[in-house]
């Protein structure tokens, strides 16, 4: 998925299984399934021909762990703009974070929480893209669900339904 002049990609990734309890929900690590899913989102990302050149993840534990286990896979070397507000950020919120993706970024990944990073690829999606990648993203997000969007525009004016589901993708499943 190479981007042309015009075009770019977004990647919203929900952070892979985590383990139910932890030292507060921040702190909550990946499951062992959890690792294995979010590699699993990582080959994929690779296969499909995806290459970051920014990435915009929450600073929570398992999000950091999911961003690491997938790009070691993908065999990206980028280091992630880790955003503390991401975590509690709605998606309204989270759309005004990628509004701020310096403008030389072609394409972007986000590592985040439900319900927000699923609300987000909804919120996006214009209809007008894969069929059947739209209709397993209306299915639900569960945990280490990807969402691959292409958009023509500059971040700063990323608005709802401006852009098209490429592909979709449940990490070991």
């Amino acid at each position: 998925m190479s981007a042309d002049e015009g075009t770019r990609t977004l990647v919203i990734v929900r952070h892979a299984e985590a383990l139910a309890d932890g030292p507060s929900d921040a702190e909550r690590r990946l499951s062992e399934r959890g690792h294995a899913d979010a590699s699993a989102v990582g080959a994929w990302l690779a296969a499909q021909g995806v290459t970051p050149d920014h990435a915009l993840v929450s600073a929570a534990v398992r999000t950091l762990q999911t961003w690491e286990d997938l790009a070691d896979v993908a065999g990206w070397d980028i280091e992630p703009d880790v955003d503390e507000s991401l975590y509690a950020a709605g998606p309204e919120t989270a759309l005004d974070l990628l509004r701020i993706v310096p403008d030389d970024v072609r394409t972007l990944v986000v590592v985040g929480h439900n319900p927000t990073v699923a609300s987000l690829a909804h919120l996006l999606d214009d209809g007008e893209g894969d069929l059947d990648a739209g209709n397993r993203l209306a299915l639900g997000y569960p945990p280490s669900a990807t969402t691959v969007l292409s958009y023509d525009g500059d971040w700063e004016h990323l608005a709802d339904a401006s852009a098209s589901v490429v592909a979709f993708f449940v990490g070991g499943r």
